[in-house]
């Protein structure tokens, strides 16, 4: 499994938005690097084990059997959305199974967005889905929303990658 370290998902004074993917000691070597050149730290055990504990696993293509989700809601309060899918992430953790997501605005619909959201089996999905951390966030998600959120679950059939 490639790994990845994502500077958008750790705190930083300069919004850095770097990503790097590869094999777990490249991504952990080149993050050193990186963390020294671009935010003043000091090479160490500390930085790498901080390091270590903001690796992933990279996203990747879906293939036949993945599960995907289409989660389509509208709201005039994106940027809280935007907070908490970002507390619902952090607050999951390791027991998060949505292996991406990806999210859009529809051009054509004011204030409607659409979250895919995929998932390796539908067991993983209903396992995501039966977290108390996920039941806590969609109730959350509907103070925020104008109007139900409407949820398509598919079976993943074909998938193609350039």
């Amino acid at each position: 499994m490639r790994r990845m370290l994502d500077c958008r998902e750790v705190p930083s004074e300069n919004g850095c938005t770097l990503t790097l993917t590869g094999e777990e000691d490249e991504v952990l070597e080149a993050g050193a690097a990186h963390a020294v050149a671009a935010h003043g730290h000091t090479d160490g055990e500390e930085l790498r084990a901080g390091l270590r504990d903001h690796l992933r696993d990279a996203p990747y293509a879906t293939g036949a059997g993945a599960f995907v989700q289409l989660i389509e809601f509208r709201t005039q309060q994106y940027d809280q959305m935007d907070m908490l899918i970002d507390g619902w992430a952090a607050e999951i953790g390791a027991d998060r199974t949505a292996r991406w997501m990806v999210m859009g605005r529809d051009l054509d619909r004011a204030d409607t967005y659409v979250e895919v959201v995929e998932f390796p089996s539908a067991e993983a999905a209903k396992k995501n889905s039966d977290s108390p951390v996920t039941s806590a966030f969609a109730s959350k998600m509907m103070g925020v929303c104008d109007g139900p959120a409407t949820f398509r679950n598919l079976e993943v059939t074909r998938a193609e990658t350039p």
